[in-house]
C-alpha cells in the first residue's frame, strides 16, 4: 500500500482514513468497533476523531477498539476540539482552558496516554493566535500530543499558524482538514497550493458530497429517510441540489465504464489531487466499509481527468459544502452552470 507523510512529519498514513461520525448514532458501539477493526485489518491506520462527536461516544469506541486491536502503535488517532460540549461560556472554542482541559478529557474517554494528532475543529477569531498555539505547543512538549492540525481553516488563518509557529519555535501544523470534493472544488484555490507551498497535507472530509457522488440521491424532493439530509437536516439537507445530483449521475455514467463504482472513483479522484494524504470515509455499516475498501489499491483512471474538471472547473463548486465554515462568504445561490446541465 502507498503509505503517505502527514505533512512534514514522519508519520506514514494509508491513503484513505476512518472517519467516526456515525459511531455512536447512529451506528451502535458493537458494529462501531467491527468496523474499526476490519479498517485496521485492511491497512487503514488514521482514525478521525472529536470531542463534540455524540457526546463523546465516537471516542470511547475508538479506545475500546484499540484495547480489542491490542496494538496501539499501529493507529493513527486523531481527534478535535472548538465544539461545545457542553452549556457553560468556556465550553467551546480555542482558548488555552478549552483545549487544555479537552485534550485530559478526550485521553480519559479513550484510555490512552496520548493523542497522535490534536485538530481544532474551527477556527475560533475570538482567541489571539498566539494563546491557542501556545497552549498546543504545550500539549506536545507534555508528551500528550503528538502532532497538531487544523480544521475547516481559512487559508490566511492557516498561513498565520505557521508564521507563528514557525517564528516562536513552536510545534507547527501539519495537516489541514476541509470539505473537498467534485461538487465544491473551492479549496483549490489557495489552501491546496498553501499546503504544497509550506509541506501541510489535506485530510478532506466530504469526498462523496455526502453521498450525493455515490448515488445515494436520485431528486432533492425525493430523500432517503435515513440520510443525514433527512435525519440531521439544516446544512446536511442544503447540501444536496438538482444540480449536484445530476454530477453524481454523471459520474456513475463514467464509473460504469471502469468496473468502478460511482463513490470508489469519486474517492479515489480527492486521495489522488495535490496535497492530499487521505479523503474521509465515514461508514455507518460494515457493507459500506467493504465498499469502499477497494479504493486503498485502485488506479484511478488517468482519462477520466479532463472529464470530471469539463464537469466542475478547477478551483470552482456547484454545490456548498464550505458554508458550513462562518467565514465562508462566498455561499452559492444559484448553482454554476455545468456540462451535465446544458
Amino acid at each position: 500500500m502507498d503509505y503517505r507523510s502527514l505533512g512534514r512529519s514522519g508519520f506514514k498514513v494509508a491513503p484513505m482514513a476512518l472517519g467516526t461520525f456515525n459511531f455512536g448514532g447512529p451506528t451502535d458501539e458493537e458494529t462501531s468497533i467491527r468496523i474499526m477493526l476490519r479498517a485496521l485489518e485492511a491497512g487503514i491506520n488514521l482514525f478521525d476523531i472529536a470531542n463534540s462527536y455524540n457526546e463523546g461516544r465516537s471516542e470511547t469506541f475508538a479506545g475500546e477498539a484499540i484495547r480489542q486491536w491490542g496494538r496501539r502503535d499501529d493507529v493513527v488517532v486523531a481527534t478535535k476540539v472548538h465544539f461545545p460540549v457542553g452549556s457553560g461560556p468556556n465550553d467551546s472554542g480555542n482558548s488555552r482552558h478549552h483545549i487544555i482541559r479537552e485534550c485530559d478529557r478526550s485521553l480519559a474517554r479513550m484510555g490512552l496516554d496520548h493523542i497522535d494528532l490534536l485538530q481544532l475543529h474551527r477556527p475560533d477569531f475570538s482567541v489571539p493566535a498566539e494563546e491557542t498555539f501556545r497552549a498546543l505547543d504545550d500539549l506536545v512538549t507534555s508528551g500528550k500530543v503528538r502532532y497538531i492540525g487544523t480544521s475547516s481553516f481559512p487559508a490566511w488563518k492557516l498561513m498565520e499558524a505557521v508564521a507563528l509557529t514557525d517564528r516562536r519555535g513552536w510545534v507547527r501544523p501539519v495537516v489541514e482538514q476541509p470539505p473537498y470534493n467534485l461538487l465544491d472544488r473551492r479549496v483549490e484555490n489557495e489552501m491546496v497550493p498553501l499546503c504544497l507551498a509550506h509541506g501541510l497535507s489535506l485530510v478532506p472530509y466530504a469526498p462523496l458530497a455526502q453521498g450525493v457522488l455515490a448515488g445515494r440521491y436520485t431528486s432533492k424532493d425525493n430523500l432517503p429517510k435515513d440520510s443525514r439530509a433527512v435525519t440531521r437536516g439544516g446544512v446536511y439537507s442544503d447540501r444536496v441540489t438538482n444540480s449536484g445530483i445530476a454530477i453524481g449521475a454523471e459520474v456513475a455514467r463514467l464509473a460504469a465504464e471502469t468496473g468502478a463504482s460511482a463513490g470508489q472513483l469519486a474517492m479515489a479522484w480527492v486521495r489522488d489531487q495535490p496535497a492530499v494524504a487521505a479523503p474521509l470515509f465515514g461508514p455507518r455499516t460494515m457493507e459500506q466499509l467493504e465498499h469502499m475498501l477497494p479504493v486503498l489499491d485502485m488506479a484511478f483512471p488517468p482519462d477520466l481527468l479532463a472529464k470530471f474538471d469539463a464537469l466542475v472547473p478547477p478551483g470552482s463548486a456547484v454545490t456548498n459544502f464550505h458554508n458550513g465554515a462562518r467565514w465562508m462568504k462566498q455561499v452559492l445561490d444559484v448553482p454554476l452552470p455545468t456540462r451535465a446541465e446544458e
